[in-house]
């Protein structure tokens, strides 16, 4: 049978993505020339940026259906990782000089995972760290103007749910275009940069940052919103004062809320953010989580204070968000604040936000769809439809919640047993629960877990092989598994 994919309309669209990495890659060219470092890890690679981007960019495109849109998502953030990873090859310093070391990095940032292999900071010049910002502040906004302009369409990134739950007739046409969508959201997205860019200049200039200077505004600014977590200081956000938290944590919230109630709340209407159900159930869980975490600390280490308070609420909301900042070693908290943290790995921001993982709308929905299963257990006559801000969801969406969701934890679950089984084949000794949260990290993009791992350390002493899954499983968590293991089903390809 005929293959149905249209390959070169897919072709062009990706080189229009490839071509686009010359921006990002000039500017760090200016960047490490204004730091007296060598441009060559990003000049070399804009060249060929440009000529496969362009040259892949005048092939004859034709309709972009379901096909070439699940191809071309999976084939971008892939293309974006590869490319990408070669300003760290060429840069060559410390733990780049593997190959899959600096690919391990560079999908870690391009999927806004966080988990890192930098073992030392120092050996690294400040435009490599700062790349490492920008290649996750790219994978924010992609997944942004993704989740709208593309896997709503497909049914995938739950469109009817955000439909549903914003009051929104489509997602897609907050505009006339979804052209116009994308940039729409992707100037809220720029906006909210900007802004904390200044908040966090501001809180410098009036003593409260004073290591907060312009290079680090810029950094944590990039890698906040789009709730990624590299940071270039080895003590991540534990490097700045506690105003500086207290901001971060403000828009580490902000950038896991839907942006496109955050669209209408800029549009001065709060009616829409104010009525969502799952707004309200996203900050009941971070509000959970940071008490369950402070109680832990309080009765099992007999530490209290605003501190206190203050490192609870960071990790709560660094975890829960998927953005991965620490303030503290959080590996070294007792076992109940460590297991909230584990669990929270699971559950991730809103739906139409920049996070990762499975996300609070399925959640919420599982929830409903549970305890109506417990009701009609006991009642198999009564018909109750789950509703969400009080419209109902179709059944069909329901289905695909649980199937979503089930098939995250058996990969989960897999990756954990490899992982284990892998670590055990070259001697590196690692515990069950290690292994569990650095495969929940990976998979479900959060960054930090768990010993190696931890907030503090590296995945840089994992084997190869691990890595090498790791890099694939990051990939294919950060656009919602479907749009990868589709390619691998020989429907796809035939007619």
């Amino acid at each position: 049978m005929a293959v149905r994919v249209d390959l070169r309309t897919t072709a062009s669209l990706l080189g229009t993505v490839i071509k686009g990495l010359a921006w990002p890659l000039s500017v760090l060219v200016l960047v490490a020339l204004g730091y007296g470092e060598s441009p060559v890890p990003f000049a070399v690679p804009l060249v060929p940026a440009l000529v496969l981007g362009e040259g892949l960019e005048r092939l004859e495109r034709g309709d972009t259906g379901p096909r070439e849109a699940f191809l071309l998502v999976a084939l971008a953030w892939l293309s974006v990782a590869l490319v990408g990873s070669l300003p760290f090859v060429l840069a060559g310093t410390g733990v780049f000089a593997r190959p899959t070391n600096a690919l391990f990095e560079s999908m870690s940032g391009i999927t806004t995972t966080g988990a890192t292999v930098i073992q030392s900071f120092d050996v690294h010049s400040r435009s490599i760290l700062l790349w490492r910002s920008v290649l996750q502040w790219l994978g924010g906004l992609g997944i942004l103007v993704l989740a709208v302009g593309l896997l709503s369409r497909l049914s995938v990134s739950g469109a009817q749910l955000m439909e549903t739950e914003t009051q929104t007739r489509n997602v897609t046409k907050l505009t006339p275009r979804i052209a116009g969508t994308a940039r729409l959201l992707g100037g809220l997205y720029v906006g909210l940069t900007a802004l904390l860019v200044l908040v966090l200049l501001a809180l410098r200039i009036v003593g409260m940052a004073p290591n907060m200077g312009p290079y680090n505004a810029v950094a944590h600014a990039l890698t906040t919103v789009s709730t990624a977590g590299f940071s270039p200081e080895a003590a991540s956000l534990g490097a700045f004062s506690p105003a500086v938290q207290w901001v971060v944590i403000l828009f580490m919230i902000v950038g896991a809320t839907n942006f496109v109630l955050l669209y209408y709340l800029a549009r001065g209407d709060p009616s829409r953010l104010r009525e969502s159900e799952e707004f309200r159930f996203y900050l009941t869980i971070l509000a959970g989580a940071t008490t369950l975490i402070v109680a832990a600390l309080a009765f099992e280490e007999g530490v209290s204070g605003l501190d206190t308070v203050r490192h609870a609420t960071f990790q709560a909301v660094s975890i829960f968000t998927t953005t991965g900042y620490a303030t503290v070693d959080f590996d070294t908290w007792p076992p109940l604040a460590r297991h909230v943290l584990l669990v929270g790995m699971f559950v991730g921001g809103m739906a139409g936000s920049t996070t990762c993982s499975i996300k609070t709308l399925r959640w919420l929905v599982v929830a409903k769809a549970f305890r109506r299963d417990l009701f009609t257990a006991i009642h198999p006559e009564a018909i109750r439809p789950i509703r969400l801000s009080g419209r109902p969801i179709d059944e069909g969406t329901i289905r695909d919640v649980y199937t979503y969701t089930l098939v995250s934890v058996v990969i989960f679950g897999f990756l954990t047993v490899f992982v284990i089984v892998d670590a055990a084949r070259v001697g590196l000794a690692l515990g069950e629960f290690e292994a569990m949260g650095a495969a929940a990290s990976t998979f479900l993009n959060i960054g930090p877990a768990f010993g190696l791992a931890g907030p503090y350390g590296s995945y840089a002493a994992f084997p190869v092989s691990t890595k090498l899954v790791m890099i694939v499983l990051m990939w294919i968590g950060r656009i919602e598994i479907v749009p990868v293991l589709v390619l691998f089903t020989a429907a796809f390809w035939r007619s």
